[in-house]
């Protein structure tokens, strides 16, 4: 009896230390300095988006320019954003047991503004379905972390290996 309730107190700390574990303090931290804003509505469908970008990307990348436009005109400099340079870098077409995996960056001032998804995994129904909860996922972390040291999603391994391989030729391009 006396094991059984020791076991069961040991199970308890250890399952309220994993839910309390944050993979992510860098990012938490980054986010608290940052003032809070809201994205101005934007439509995503338009003639620049590319038939494989689904639209929750191009509502991540709307955010990411939201959050800049914010922190520039809260360190007191509003036209900022005006004077730094834009570029686009296209990652090489990483080959995944699905199907190709291409992403392509908008840097702003040398950090990622926006991901634009060229090419996706295209193996039928359900590789549709996956895309549509991990690419947005993926593009959320991609700007959050300004790197392709991204976690991969569950359930989602061959269209985050490609994404990040793309990603990261992408960067290596842009740091050329």
């Amino acid at each position: 009896m006396r094991r059984a309730i020791i076991t069961l107190g040991s199970t308890a700390a250890g399952l309220a230390a994993l839910l309390a574990f944050k993979s992510h303090p860098a990012a938490d931290a980054s986010a608290a300095g940052t003032p809070a804003t809201t994205p101005s509505p934007m439509s995503t469908a338009g003639p620049g988006n590319t038939a494989g970008a689904s639209g929750a990307g191009g509502l991540s990348g709307t955010a990411g320019k939201a959050k800049s436009r914010a922190s520039a005109s809260a360190s007191g400099s509003a036209s900022a954003p005006m004077s730094m340079s834009t570029r686009t870098v296209t990652g090489t077409v990483a080959s995944t047991q699905h199907g190709p995996m291409q992403v392509q960056l908008v840097l702003t001032g040398g950090r990622i503004s926006k991901v634009n998804i060229l090419q996706q995994t295209n193996d039928g129904e359900e590789s549709s379905q996956i895309n549509s909860f991990a690419i947005p996922k993926l593009t959320s972390e991609t700007l959050t972390a300004q790197s392709a040291r991204i976690d991969a999603v569950s359930g989602a391994t061959y269209t985050s290996q490609g994404y990040i391989q793309s990603l990261q030729s992408a960067l290596d391009q842009a740091n050329a």
